[in-house]
């Protein structure tokens, strides 16, 4: 089974990869593909080059991921899960830390560790990569260069750990959605479930919907969350991003807890759908399990 997720080798998107099979795949034969970016990850769902795909959509210090929002209004897939995976973002180069004039990273990663930056290197250049572990790959060809990633990068890239832990806040996690694609099989991993009846007891679910309001009008995002608070049904994110139809015009991410199937989920998405212009339903999967942070 071929998983996209975004490359080179020793990115995050590994880990969490690598983490979330480890917790829900039986087979052994699972093999990564990795991609140069995150709309990539989504065109090889489509193309059914690959099974499964995994992204980051949300970090604990900078929020959501916009390309991954964007890509899952514009690509049709379902997500069958999520995983966690705690960041710790280390300073990587070939040469010294007084050598360093470059520090490279995604633009995530930067950002997660804008006051380390500010207060140890205001006076180097900063660069975006495709991704942390592209950062490290680049990293290797100067010793003024220094990179932003993963301590299993410095591993990859025989690169030097010159500082370990560097984010601005010590509790610092990603959230990936794994997502399936139209060939994707139940059977692949075991305790994957997809379009499933109603999930069997003691497991927890979460469903993600876009909704998109084809009319301003007072009181209309009110009478959208005012379904699920009379149905009980709990929210665990609610976001807006551009439709990038025209300024000021938005669609609505929402997380909620619960699966499509259940009644009272039923019930509040047939009444949602009549006050909207658009009701995309992205999937239902197993909440990741807190304790394990």
């Amino acid at each position: 089974m071929i998983i996209a997720v975004l490359g080179p080798r020793g990115s995050y998107s590994e880990k969490a990869a690598r983490q979330w099979l480890a917790e829900n795949c039986s087979e052994d034969d699972q093999v990564l593909e990795y991609c140069d970016d995150i709309q990539d990850v989504f065109v090889s769902l489509k193309s059914g080059s690959a099974k499964i795909g995994i992204t980051p959509v949300e970090n604990s210090i900078e929020g959501s991921v916009g390309v991954t929002l964007d890509m899952l209004l514009e690509y049709d897939i379902d997500i069958i899960g999520e995983t966690v995976v705690t960041i710790e973002h280390c300073l990587l180069s070939r040469g010294k830390k007084e050598d360093i004039r470059i520090i490279l990273s995604h633009p995530q990663g930067l950002a997660q560790c804008r006051q380390f930056l500010k207060d140890h290197f205001k006076d180097a250049e900063l660069r975006t990569t495709g991704s942390t572990s592209h950062a490290a790959k680049l990293a290797t060809e100067f010793e003024e260069m220094a990179a932003i990633a993963s301590r299993e990068s410095a591993e990859m890239y025989d690169l030097n750990i010159i500082l370990p832990n560097i984010q601005d806040r010590e509790q610092n996690h990603t959230r990936f959605l794994i997502m399936a694609g139209p060939d994707y099989s139940t059977n692949s991993c075991q305790d994957t479930i997809r379009n499933s009846a109603v999930p069997e007891a003691k497991r927890f679910f979460k469903t993600s919907i876009i909704v998109y309001l084809d009319r301003d009008r007072p009181g209309a995002l009110y009478e959208i969350l005012g379904e699920f608070a009379s149905h009980g049904v709990n929210l665990t994110r609610i976001e807006s991003r551009p439709s990038k139809r025209s300024l000021g015009d938005y669609v609505f991410y929402i997380d909620f807890e619960g699966h499509i199937n259940d009644e009272i989920i039923k019930e509040a998405i047939y009444n949602i759908e009549s006050k909207v212009g658009m009701l995309k339903n992205l999937g239902s999967y197993p909440i990741y399990k807190k304790d394990h942070l």
